[in-house]
């Protein structure tokens, strides 16, 4: 069984220290071996959630995972490299992540986690999201009041509106789930536990769990 190798962890958190090119092409060796670490990792995760979610056959890590250059056109930061690897595990890969739900794994010293659902649908998505919470708000409502979807994220995350969207209106029995811009969960692991073997199962059981918020999600 894959996991994530604690020399991937060092490699990144010294990145953190000294995020250059030089030091960077001088630990080419490293930042290769925690890709692959990563990319292995992932792509087990793939293997395993088609079991469940049988739309992800034949999907690839690299197809999901992020390059470690930072586009630094438009920020202040000019730091060059990302401090941490993610991979958005969805249908036909990263490129849809503004189309469908998925599965988001981060490994990053002291802020690994695994979290998933939908961030900041584009406004025709949304407006979707919102009718089908208008019509089968009871639905969503049990997914994020199932005993285990509590235990694992404790509840739904993501920004939200200060008032009713346009066209509902402000009493409307479902309208704390309207106001949602994003609907995200989340769960932090540990530095300990993304090393260890046991973090696999974890991750593919939370995958497991969040799955029905994605489908909700993905039903449009």
């Amino acid at each position: 069984m894959e996991a994530i190798k604690k020399s991937t962890l060092d490699f990144l958190k010294n990145l953190k220290d000294n995020n250059s090119r030089d030091w960077f092409l001088k630990n080419r060796k490293s930042y290769d071996d925690a890709k692959t670490n990563f990319e292995l990792f992932i792509q087990a995760i793939i293997d395993e959630l088609v079991s469940f979610d049988p739309i992800m056959k034949g999907l690839e890590a690299k197809s999901c995972t992020y390059r470690i250059n930072r586009d630094i056109r438009f920020s202040s930061d000019k730091t060059i490299y990302k401090t941490y690897m993610g991979a958005f595990i969805v249908r036909g890969g990263k490129k849809n992540g503004d189309k469908f739900a998925g599965y988001y794994v981060h490994v990053e010293p002291g802020n690994s986690m695994i979290a998933g659902g939908a961030y900041m649908p584009p406004a025709p998505w949304l407006s979707m999201i919102r009718e089908k919470i208008s019509e089968d708000g009871e639905r969503l409502t049990q997914i994020i009041n199932d005993k285990e979807f509590i235990k694992l994220f404790k509840e739904l995350e993501g920004e939200k509106r200060k008032t009713a969207p346009k066209g509902y209106s402000r009493d409307h029995i479902y309208i704390e789930l309207l106001k949602f811009k994003s609907f995200l969960v989340s769960k932090m692991i540990s530095d300990k536990e993304i090393c260890s073997k046991e973090c696999f199962d974890m991750i593919i059981r939370a995958s497991r769990t969040m799955k029905p918020l994605n489908d909700f999600l993905n039903e449009h």
